[in-house]
């Protein structure tokens, strides 16, 4: 391992701003020095909506290959872009804490989802979000807009659009909470799987012994790591991509020892809503012991495979493009 750690990321303020965190812990944590690669994705590279540029992976692909070839030691990626299937030859090395999850209203004259006018439009690229706004006010024009965050919160403008729905953990990475006007309840607008969570990829063959390893596993949060394990596992066995209409978000209880999760598909203009919430009983986690960790792991991947089946049973393939794509 190279005596400089090299970090591929995005190039875009938000994915600087986050992985400057990631460096600025890795670096504390032990891993020693550190130097930020940038790598350009399909994502930033094409127009149009993120259904219409396939959705999953968008985001990842280019920098997967960095790491693959060497140009970097470790990618970071926003955990909500990546694809649930296995990467061969590639491990995520850690899951940071989590950010706030919740989606952020960001509209003029200070406006609430409840407060803004009949017919007023909001912007999103999401598909999750956009069917969401609809279920919960069918007068919306949804418009469907695409650009980084200062870009979208520019168009918040008379003769434009009225509001907004971004990250909440974006607009604080980025110290722009001042543009949000109200953070929406995830019973209304159920996050993306895995939202205001990092995910920090590595090679597999990654030497246990190596300062880096050992920074890693100093950054990960197991708290936040079950979380999404439930999250993703759900997305998974739906076999929906991240540009899906599904919400899903996992919480542990103050005790550590309960997981809940709660769910949602819902139809693109928003009509049908499938709403599904589970919770499971969690090991007692033993310090130090590996084999512990795994069972918790494992138990927050049923949770999810528990509550994607419930939903499949009541019809949520009928609501949205899931399946094999």
């Amino acid at each position: 391992m190279p005596s400089t750690v090299r970090i591929g990321t995005r190039a875009s303020t938000l994915a600087l701003t986050q992985t400057g965190h990631v460096a600025d812990a890795l670096t504390a944590a032990g891993a020693g020095d550190v130097e930020l690669v940038q790598v350009r994705t399909d994502g930033d590279r094409l127009t149009g909506s993120l259904a219409s540029l396939g959705g999953t992976g968008v985001f990842v692909a280019a920098l997967r290959d960095a790491l693959l070839d060497g140009r970097c030691d470790v990618a970071v990626h926003s955990l909500k872009d990546l694809p649930t299937g296995a990467a061969e030859g590639l491990v995520i090395g850690a899951i940071p804490a989590r950010e706030d999850p919740r989606d952020a209203l960001c509209a003029r004259h200070s406006w609430t989802l409840e407060s803004l006018p009949e017919g007023a439009r909001v912007g999103t690229g999401s598909p999750r979000r956009a069917a969401q706004l609809l279920a919960a006010r069918p007068d919306f024009d949804v418009v469907d807009i695409r650009g980084n965050v200062d870009t979208r919160l520019h168009r918040v403008a008379p003769d434009d659009l009225d509001a907004v729905v971004l990250a909440c953990a974006g607009l604080a990475r980025l110290g722009r909470l001042d543009a949000i006007t109200q953070a929406l309840d995830p019973a209304v607008m159920t996050p993306a799987p895995g939202q205001g969570a990092l995910a920090v990829e590595v090679r597999a063959d990654l030497d246990p012994a190596s300062q880096l390893y050992r920074a890693l596993a100093a950054l990960d949060h197991s708290r936040t790591r079950l979380a999404v394990f439930a999250e993703r596992a759900l997305l998974a066995r739906l076999e929906a991509g991240c540009a899906a209409p599904v919400g899903a978000l996992a919480w542990l209880s103050p005790t550590g020892d309960v997981l809940t999760l709660d769910s949602v598909v819902t139809g693109p203009d928003g009509t049908r809503q499938l709403r599904r919430s589970a919770s499971t009983a969690l090991p007692t986690p033993r310090a130090g012991s590996a084999s512990s960790a795994d069972v918790r792991a494992r138990t927050a991947v049923d949770l999810g495979n528990r509550l994607a089946d419930e939903l499949l049973a009541a019809g949520a393939a009928d609501l949205a493009d899931l399946g094999p794509r």
